[in-house]
């Protein structure tokens, strides 16, 4: 190692990444890795790493050595040859990365740093993890490592007969070999040899390696301000001193390492899970899980296991839209609005103050049709079929959860987690623990924990609001362009305008609204991701996992509000609280509330629903797929040509585009919100699920796709199940069953088409002898004398619709003339009692259902629980009869040493 002699602490000026001043510290080395380093007030030098040239060996994976394995890859640009030379500056970042790099070193990690192939200002410092410091790390880091072998049986599955048919949609073992499985155990260094260890470089897989480094690079210190430390890699990342950090891919994923040692897992999971000739394959979960890790394959596991049940869900929700569509010609009241002497002789009251004029029923001919199709009896049955169906996926995922906690061996890891740097470092208050008597030290006392408590809250409290304000915005928008479409578009059905046909006032006012809302939606998403992670931040959670937990509940708290609160003003509130055209009810005190078509809003909703899932899944793929790949061309352009055949495995994976901390988190956002869209809202919308399995199936393909080949290779995390997004699923799965059924009550035509047809077709209510829907749109619309308009309402008469007194409404009202003149007629109170007693009726028979398939599906299966009793006791009885011959050697020894000393004399 190169030695520069420099003072232990040096005092550094004004920092302009930093802003304040501060110490560079040298960090002492526990004795049990480099016992020469000295302690802190004896060491005065820094290390650094050595340089040395590029080998010309672009697929290693080494030191130019060809022994010691690259852990970790640093990257930084050297301010020597940078050429915007700010010399104050540019030297207290050199000498932060020198105690940084100093520290590492006597952290007893091994450095080795390479300038650039292509850029001879970037420097690439190498990071490996000798045999001591990884076994040191482990068991502080709890790491669970193979004792033995594993010989638990496999149980056949009952459907072993269909092995041909699972055989074509599997991964062919020949290219991805099965994993050896094995009973593990924290590792311990003064057990080491219980350990399966048949080779030293192979015991620690690369995965484990890389996450051991990083625990380290997150935690060695660099500087110290106020009495504060300044530590870690990601602090000196977003400061500039380093560019990058991260460990490397095997190979490329075009083709295999030139190394034959190397087993070239990139290239095989591009080949055999993101190519898209290997759509209709499984996903090889276990090389996922090995390569990048617990919580990426967690994610890859859940994302195909929800996908697959979509299918079940799509057909159900194809074959009930297509009894809508084949159904519709037999749509009576369809029939009736666009019969020319029914619909045609029907003229409605203006739906705003004086500028709308009145118009015929008949000009919502096509978009009665339309309702058909999904305000049809099929949609009942999907909504309960999809209160059960969500269900069964929830209850049967977490026995697959289960069965992967045991496979990949993360039964207990919320035993093994590590409290984050960012929260070691705040450590500054002592207490004494209740269990241990002992003390420890804590971030914050009580009421300061209060005290973030309540300004995080206030903080996304304030941003709902604001998103509600955007909505009421959306609304006010809606009301005002209502009257300008009313005022512009036709006001009769002549049927051969193909624009007249379909573009009803209410049709353009539904679709401009719903692409602003989406807009807006896009806007908010961006802003508030920057500051929900600021809230988190000053929350400062103890672990990863609380982190991540507490962040997705601040973000899908707010996506919720943001994706879902216009679908709920249209399903439960628009036209809900409108009057009559006597006597309308003003929102704001200045804009008439919306009315919705004389079918209903369920069309509306429908439309809404359409355009921001389609429209957001647009927009993910474009930022997903094109942001990445175009970015990557670009670096690509500005290389030399050809470069990249002899430029270094490090080099290469520094031009992708890195994956950055929260990237997994913003996949699961998406999917759950699909899910919500694929469960609240499906009464209105049953093609819902074949849109996300279409989508899913894409999704899947294209993350593999953007992993292995667009992104740098992730720290592997370890993981236990999805976090978070479990009890909001399940959080989603109960509110659906309310939606849908309100949905269907309250938003559809459903239920007043029932009571009309079981009481109002026949006498005493009705004229016809038998039940028959003829007559009900007649029987829906109230009359209005059109003298009775308020002159704040009136609106001046129409040429070409004839001479009429009256018009027609939505509602149940009293005709003028009749005692209780427009007072809710006996009709009104059947409906709300009939609309009630459905919403019960159908929650309880679901809610019922949901119980007894939760209580009879088990969260882990017999068989798992076996495996894990069986591991546990097998793995506790070797340690222990290890630990036992180990003691018995030593009594042993002790014995003969004994009778050795004791015998000894007599021979003299």
């Amino acid at each position: 190692m190169q030695m520069l002699t420099r003072n232990v602490l040096l005092d550094v000026e004004q920092d302009e990444e930093d802003d304040d001043d501060g110490d560079l510290v040298l960090e002492n080395l526990d004795q049990t890795i480099l016992p020469n380093c000295g302690s802190l007030e004896d060491q005065q030098d820094f290390q650094v790493p050595e340089f040395e040239e590029f080998n010309g060996k672009p697929d290693s994976l080494f030191f130019n050595d060809g022994q010691r394995r690259i852990d970790f890859v640093l990257v930084y640009e050297d301010e020597s040859r940078k050429e915007t030379n700010k010399k104050g500056t540019n030297e207290k970042q050199r000498k932060k990365r020198q105690a940084y790099e100093s520290n590492l070193i006597c952290k007893g990690l091994e450095l080795e740093a390479t300038r650039s192939v292509l850029d001879d200002k970037l420097v690439f410092v190498k990071v490996h993890a000798p045999w001591e410091v990884l076994c040191t790390y482990a068991e502080l880091m709890h790491i669970k490592l193979p004792l033995k072998p594993n010989d638990l049986k496999t149980r056949f599955s009952a459907f072993s007969h269909l092995n041909w048919f699972t055989k074509v949609l599997s991964v062919d073992e020949n290219i991805i070999k099965p994993e050896q499985e094995f009973f593990t155990a924290p590792f311990e260094k003064n057990r080491m040899n219980d350990f399966y260890i048949v080779d030293r470089d192979t015991f620690f897989n690369p995965a484990t390696r890389s996450r051991i480094v990083y625990f380290i690079l997150s935690r060695v210190k660099y500087q110290v301000v106020n009495n504060v430390s300044k530590f870690g890699i990601n602090r000196l990342v977003s400061s500039g001193i380093y560019k990058a950090a991260f460990p490397l891919h095997d190979c490329r994923f075009g083709q295999q390492s030139e190394d034959a040692s190397c087993p070239s897992e990139r290239y095989l999971l591009y080949r055999e899970w993101a190519h898209p000739r290997s759509i209709y394959k499984k996903q090889p979960l276990d090389l996922i899980r090995k390569y990048y890790g617990e919580k990426i394959g967690i994610y890859f596991a859940w994302l195909g296991y929800y996908t697959k049940m979509l299918l079940l869900a799509a057909v159900v929700g194809v074959a009930c839209f297509l009894y809508g569509y084949l159904s519709q010609d037999y749509c009576t009241w369809s029939r009736e609005v666009c019969d020319p002497d029914i619909g045609g002789n029907i003229i409605m009251c203006p739906q705003c103050d004086k500028l709308c004029p009145f118009w015929k029923l008949n000009i919502t001919c096509e978009s009665s049709k339309k309702l058909c199709i999904f305000d049809s009896f099929g949609t009942l049955v999907f909504a309960v079929f999809m209160g059960v169906w969500v269900t069964l996926f929830l209850e049967f995922w977490k026995r697959r959860q289960a069965e992967l906690e045991y496979e990949w061996d993360t039964v207990e890891l919320q035993q093994e987690e590590q409290a984050r740097p960012e929260y070691e470092a705040q450590c500054t208050h002592v207490v004494i623990n209740e269990i241990t008597q002992e003390e420890e030290r804590i971030p914050f006392t009580t009421c300061g924990k209060c005290i973030r408590i309540t300004l995080c809250a206030s903080a996304v409290f304030f941003w709902i609001l604001l998103i509600i304000a955007s909505v009421i915005g959306i609304i006010v928008y809606r009301l005002s362009v209502f009257i300008v479409f009313s005022t512009t578009l036709p006001k009769s059905f002549n049927g051969t305008d193909p624009i007249q046909k379909y573009l009803t006032p209410q049709m353009a006012t539904s679709i401009t609204a719903s692409i602003i809302s989406f807009i807006i939606i896009m806007i908010l998403n961006t802003i508030y991701e920057k500051v929900a992670i600021m809230i988190t931040n000053f929350e400062l959670p103890r672990t990863q996992t609380d982190y991540e937990n507490s962040l997705t509940m601040k973000m899908f708290l707010f996506q919720f509000v943001n994706y879902y609160s216009s679908c709920f003003y249209i399903a439960f509130f628009k036209g809900k609280f409108v009057g009559y055209p006597g006597d309308p009810v003003y929102w704001l005190g200045k804009y008439r509330n919306e009315e919705c078509d004389p079918g209903g809003c369920l069309l509306e909703l429908t439309t809404q629903l359409t355009i921001i899932m389609g429209g957001k899944a647009i927009w993910n793929n474009i930022q997903e797929v094109l942001l990445p790949w175009i970015m990557n061309l670009i670096g690509r352009y500005r290389r030399v040509s050809g470069s990249e055949d002899i430029s270094p495995r490090w080099e290469q994976d520094y031009h992708l585009q890195p994956m950055g901390k929260l990237g997994l988190f913003y996949e699961y956002l998406e999917m759950i919100i699909q899910f919500g869209f694929v469960t609240l809202f499906v009464a209105s919308f049953p093609l819902a699920p074949l849109l996300a399995l279409v989508n899913n199936i894409l999704e899947i393909r294209v993350d593999a796709w953007k992993l292995t080949t667009q992104f740098r290779r992730m720290v592997p995390e370890k993981a236990q199940d999805i976090g978070a997004w479990q009890p909001i699923m399940q959080g989603i799965a109960v509110l659906a069953v309310v939606t849908n059924a309100m949905i269907i009550a309250f938003t559809s035509d459903m239920i007043p088409r029932l009571v009309y047809y079981w009481s109002f077709s026949i006498p005493p209510y009705g004229d016809h002898e038998h039940y028959t829907m003829e007559g009900y749109i007649n029987n829906t619309l109230s009359i209005f004398n059109i003298s009775d308009f308020k002159d704040r309402s009136k609106a001046e008469s129409s040429s070409g619709l004839g001479n009429y007194t009256t018009c027609r409404y939505r509602d149940f009202r009293n005709p003028p003339g009749h005692p209780q003149e427009y007072k809710h007629n006996i009709y009104y109170w059947h409906v709300v009692a009939a609309k009630l007693a459905f919403v019960i009726v159908m929650e309880h028979i679901i809610y019922s259902v949901k119980f007894f398939i939760s209580y009879a599906i088990p969260d882990v299966s017999k068989s798992t629980k076996s495996k894990i009793k069986r591991e546990k006791y097998l793995t506790q009885k070797l340690l222990h009869e290890s630990h036992m011959t180990k003691n018995l050697g030593i009594v042993i020894q002790n014995m003969a040493g004994l009778v050795d000393s004791n015998l000894r004399p007599k021979s003299e």
